[in-house]
Order: C-alpha cells, then sequence, then structure tokens
C-alpha cells in the first residue's frame, strides 16, 4: 500500500472512532438512563449532590483522547497500550468515582462502549493496512 493511502487509512479510521464513538457512546448512555434500575433522577449523585454527569467533568474530552489512543494502538500494531489507556482513566478518575459511587456505573458504560467502538475500527483500519489475524 503506498504512504499516502496509508495515510488517508489511519487518519479516516481516527476520524471515524472519535465520532463514531462520541455519537454510539452517547447514545449507549442515554438508553442506560432511562432502564428500569438506573435509579431516580433526583441528580443526588453523590455527598455534594451532584449527579454522574457533573461528578464526571471532562468525560467527553478524555472519551475522545481514549478512543484516539485505542484505536492508534491498533493501527500501530501494539494492542498492549491500551492497557495503559485503561490503567490511566482508571487511576485518573478514581479520586471522582470514590466521592460519587453513582457515577460509577455511568463510568463503567461509558468506556466500555467507547473501547469496543474504538477496538472495532482500529482493527478494522489494521485490516485495511495489511494486517492479518493469526489463527492456529
Amino acid at each position: 500500500m503506498n504512504g499516502v493511502l496509508a495515510a488517508l487509512v489511519v487518519v479516516g479510521a481516527l476520524a471515524v472512532s472519535v465520532v463514531g464513538g462520541w455519537v454510539l457512546t452517547s447514545a449507549v448512555l442515554r438508553l442506560a438512563s432511562r432502564s428500569p434500575d438506573a435509579g431516580d433522577d433526583s441528580g443526588d449523585g453523590g455527598p455534594t449532590g451532584e449527579g454522574p454527569e457533573a461528578a464526571l467533568r471532562g468525560g467527553t474530552w478524555i472519551g475522545v483522547l481514549e478512543r484516539v489512543a485505542v484505536t492508534g494502538a491498533l493501527l500501530a500494531g501494539y494492542p498492549a497500550a491500551i492497557a495503559f489507556v485503561i490503567a490511566i482513566k482508571g487511576l485518573g478518575r478514581y479520586p471522582e468515582l470514590h466521592k460519587h459511587p453513582g457515577a460509577s456505573e455511568r463510568f463503567v458504560i461509558g468506556t466500555l462502549a467507547s473501547m469496543v467502538w474504538a477496538s472495532a475500527v482500529g482493527l478494522g483500519g489494521w485490516l485495511l493496512l495489511g494486517g492479518t489475524i493469526i489463527t492456529s
């Protein structure tokens, strides 16, 4: 594959990962908040009275960076880097999740939706770049 085409695949995969993941994760979180076991809508997500959205400030941009990192790691053929992303995100959010236990469900649902999407896009891009799946 020539260099220009490879660059287009990489840029395209990163763009699809970010934009598609943004839409998908938002939709999944909206659906999850409507489920019967989602709790009440009183907004009392923690000791300060903040709801999960307020407790997890910056989640949209963290999600964008997370998807870029996960997709980029797969495009680069270094899937082990995904463990670093998970560790950094978990450690970075621990203080907020500890203070606002009600926000942990939103954190897990959003993270899983985002990472599944980013992984699927990254794997697809990696295959387009000529990667192969090893079967035994």
